[in-house]
């Protein structure tokens, strides 16, 4: 078990991200003896998952969506499905612009390092 130290040093996180997701009940750690949150091996992959969602531009609402299908358990199956393969589309739309914008950008940087060459 790890502290929410430990799993923010981990994740490359704060410990703020971490309190957030729990006050949105995205993560629900484990509470110790004394009250501390304590985060498993479970909760790590989970987390991990959850800000590879969060980088790939999912908005809160429906990272949290997603978190409480898994928390109703497997009748949400099919729910939970449909709301990674929209991301997913997403995701794919994201890749084309980024694309896109890479092509220009190359295009440019070409015509300016061609410029420079002929002005020397």
């Amino acid at each position: 078990m790890h502290s929410i130290g430990e799993v923010a040093k981990i994740l490359g996180i704060s410990t703020h991200t971490l309190r957030y997701y729990e006050k949105e009940k995205i993560i629900i750690p484990v509470r110790d003896a004394r009250g501390d949150r304590r985060y498993n091996d479970t909760h790590i992959k989970w987390l991990q998952f959850v800000i590879k969602l969060k980088e790939t531009q999912m908005p809160i609402a429906k990272i949290k969506k997603y978190a409480s299908l898994v928390l109703e358990g497997e009748h949400t199956t099919l729910e939970r499905l449909s709301l990674l393969e929209e991301h997913k589309d997403s995701i794919k739309k994201q890749i084309r612009t980024l694309k896109a914008a890479d092509e220009m950008l190359e295009y440019k940087i070409v015509a300016y390092k061609d410029f420079i060459s002929k002005r020397d």
